[in-house]
């Protein structure tokens, strides 16, 4: 194919009059409209006036299995994966997290992502199951495989069954097309120090990324500091399993000595801007970051996969928590989230020689889209338009690895519909079956809303209220 969009959005920003070349699930060829259509002839040039194509976003922390509970984490406190995403994932069948997954995988796409990294699940299930899913759904997935070994009844036979279980995750998806293997520790408390350092180290020897959470509830940092005198950053680095390998989930609560030495190890970070907003306790300092060097993407946490939104939250969340307060206004401006969305993802997932960006050679991961409407007219500023305007509704096709996936929301190649007629029916029964916890049941929710009864003077219904 040869793509003539009216913008073409490259690393050092969009460009008019510029064009793509795609063969063989890559970008063969980028450059000016006019060269490209003098150097392949053979090609019917296809014209997308109104319209911009732009790499695919990357989804640098997501909970691929988790998407049957994503409301009944609404209005809950902190560490939910305690009382709802443990009990929930550990229901889940073999066709289960197939459904799952698929879903979320599905989601993500719809949403503008071509790459999800998933922190692993805690089901029983085979990561092949995972894999599979997002496969037939064509996203681009980092696939995380957990191995926690602090549970009470583990001893070092089975320590070293999940050492070779890891060995054996990255060996299988080496060199696979759409799928990277992952090792994971949910958290550093559940990890041995033993467990932590090898898995990192087998990550690095294979190229993979080491993923935990860190430092994103204080619940945690404070178990942490009384059982280990250390903070979970500072765990890591003890423990050496920090370094260019390893993916940190939220780094929301970080002290300066952690900014440093995630700085001084090159430890990459997912910033979770809407995990802040529904669950944290904190927003992670990425402008600090940024401005330190360390390097990071932007993530989901499964919370909401749409991309843009996302955007529009990790800008917001820095100007709340910390721009309002220095008179900042610009908080890194467009390019900067723009550019940690796109090619720090990548980086951080170390797929970066592979897709974040249109370059020849690159993986065929974009986006189609829609400029010509009124959210984007007049145009003035095309990469804060995209962080503060741009919406998911725009998106009129996702590519992955040159392959058509999506046009205007929809699969062109399965029944997305008959996947959520599926979805409703699977996820009511093992939503009625797992032993969730709420802190806010639906039975509160009724209790505290207002009632007006109209046979009644106003005057004692607020009495009442009271």
């Amino acid at each position: 194919m040869l793509l003539l969009p009216e913008y073409l959005l490259l690393a050092d920003g969009p460009v008019r009059e510029h064009g793509a070349v795609i063969a063989n699930g890559q970008f063969a060829d980028v450059d000016r409209a006019e060269a490209l259509i003098e150097r392949y002839p053979h090609l019917t040039p296809v014209r997308l006036p109104g319209k911009l194509i732009m790499p695919g976003f990357i989804d640098a922390h997501h909970h691929l299995t988790q998407s049957f509970g994503k409301a009944l984490a609404f209005g809950e406190p902190s560490e939910i994966y305690r009382r709802i995403w443990v009990p929930l994932e550990n229901c889940l069948d073999e066709n289960l997290l197939y459904l799952s997954t698929k879903l979320a995988a599905l989601e993500a796409l719809r949403g503008g992502f071509t790459t999800v990294c998933d922190a692993g699940t805690r089901a029983s299930g085979d990561a092949t199951t995972i894999a599979e899913a997002t496969q037939e759904v064509g996203i681009r997935c980092v696939l995380g495989l957990i191995c926690n070994d602090l549970a009470d009844d583990i001893d070092a036979r089975e320590r070293a069954a999940i050492v070779e279980r890891a060995r054996a995750h990255l060996a299988r998806w080496a060199g696979q097309p759409l799928v990277h293997p992952s090792l994971a520790v949910s958290v550093p408390e559940a990890g041995s120090d033993g467990m932590l350092q090898t898995a990192a180290a087998l990550c690095a020897d294979a190229g993979a990324i080491f993923q935990t959470h860190a430092n994103e509830h204080l619940a945690a940092v404070e178990r942490s500091i009384v059982r280990r005198k250390m903070r979970p950053i500072e765990h890591l680095h003890y423990a050496g399993a920090l370094g260019p390998q390893t993916l940190i989930a939220h780094a929301t609560l970080v002290t300066p000595t952690e900014l440093n030495l995630l700085r001084d190890t090159g430890t990459a970070v997912s910033y979770n801007p809407v995990a802040s907003s529904w669950k944290g306790n904190a927003v992670a300092p990425a402008m600090q970051m940024a401005a330190l060097g360390i390097r990071f993407g932007l993530g989901t946490d499964g919370t909401r996969s749409d991309a843009f939104r996302m955007l529009d939250a990790a800008e917001t969340a820095q100007r709340l928590a910390f721009g309002l307060t220095t008179g900042d206004s610009s908080c890194g401006a467009g390019e900067l989230w723009l550019d940690h969305a796109l090619r720090g993802g990548a980086d951080a997932l170390h797929l970066n020689a592979l897709t974040g960006d249109i370059t020849v050679g690159k993986a065929a991961d974009f986006l189609l889209i829609d400029i010509d409407v009124p959210e984007m007219r007049p145009s003035w500023n095309l990469q804060w338009e995209l962080v503060r305007l741009a919406n998911r509704s725009q998106i009129d096709a996702v590519f992955v690895a040159g392959r058509l996936r999506l046009w205007q929301g929809w699969p062109v190649d399965w029944d997305a519909r008959a996947l959520l007629r599926e979805v409703d029916e699977a996820a009511a029964a093992v939503v009625a079956c797992a032993p969730i916890q709420r802190v806010h049941s639906a039975a509160q929710f009724v209790a505290i809303t207002p009632r007006v009864d109209h046979a009644a003077p106003q005057s004692a219904n607020l009495a009442v209220d009271r």
